[in-house]
């Protein structure tokens, strides 16, 4: 019997300042640690101000992780506003510069966003898997606000990759705002005070961004987008076949 191989991720993740995209990135990390996993985090603001272009680069793995810093070459993106792909806010352009071969790009929109003919082209030469996650609809359903989107976009990426588990992230956004006290940057914890002004208790708080983070992980899970490493390593052996004949 052949031993399952490890699983490991480079995530880069891009939106727009006041989305939350480092609180994210840390409540991605923090989940896989708790899984038993390893994972580091690197954020990197620019300017640091709301509207801004923010990426955040986070590597997770069953195994030992012995990288740290800037992802040059993801096989996962995460994009968190439609506006880093078509008003170019982002430090990274394209916005798929990069990606590895059969890698992964998560977009927080209810549509297929509108690609030029060249972007098509470059991501199906890449044999690029790309999912459209309602994020900021959830968000504002489930948890009641929009500010919540980053937790949708956590969901659908545990749901998407299968790692970290649905309890794990649970725990994660607990420690995130109620729990150990992570040293964060002025922007983050003046975003994260905004969010907790709007709930009389944290618990609440915690409540809503972990109902919004499991409902993207399900929906994620009932279009099948977990079997995607699945299809991918079938068309591999088929053109293996294929090559060989």
């Amino acid at each position: 019997m052949v031993a399952r191989k490890a699983r490991r991720y480079s995530v880069r993740m891009a939106g727009i300042g006041g989305q939350g995209v480092v609180t994210a990135s840390h409540v991605l990390s923090n989940g896989v640690i708790i899984d038993k996993g390893e994972s580091t985090m690197v954020p990197f603001f620019g300017s640091e101000k709301r509207k801004a272009p923010v990426e955040s680069y986070v590597r997770i793995s069953e195994d030992a992780i012995y990288e740290i810093g800037e992802i040059i070459y993801p096989n996962v993106i995460v994009i968190f506003h439609t506006q880093v792909i078509t008003h170019g806010k982002s430090y990274t352009m394209p916005f798929y510069w990069g990606l590895k071969p059969d890698g992964v790009v998560i977009i927080n929109s209810e549509t297929e966003v509108a690609l030029n003919s060249d972007e098509e082209r470059e991501l199906r030469d890449m044999n690029a898997k790309i999912f459209h996650v309602p994020a900021s609809r959830l968000a504002i359903e489930v948890g009641g606000m929009e500010l919540a989107t980053n937790m949708g976009m956590i969901g659908a990426i545990t749901g998407i990759l299968g790692m970290p588990s649905a309890a794990a992230i649970e725990q994660s956004i607990r420690e995130r705002f109620i729990g150990k006290g992570i040293v964060l940057s002025g922007g983050t914890a003046a975003l994260d005070n905004v969010i907790e002004r709007k709930f009389a208790k944290k618990a609440e708080l915690v409540s809503k961004n972990n109902d919004v983070a499991q409902a993207a992980r399900a929906y994620a899970l009932e279009r099948g987008w977990d079997k995607w490493s699945e299809a991918t390593t079938a068309s591999s052996k088929q053109a293996v076949g294929a090559n060989a004949s």
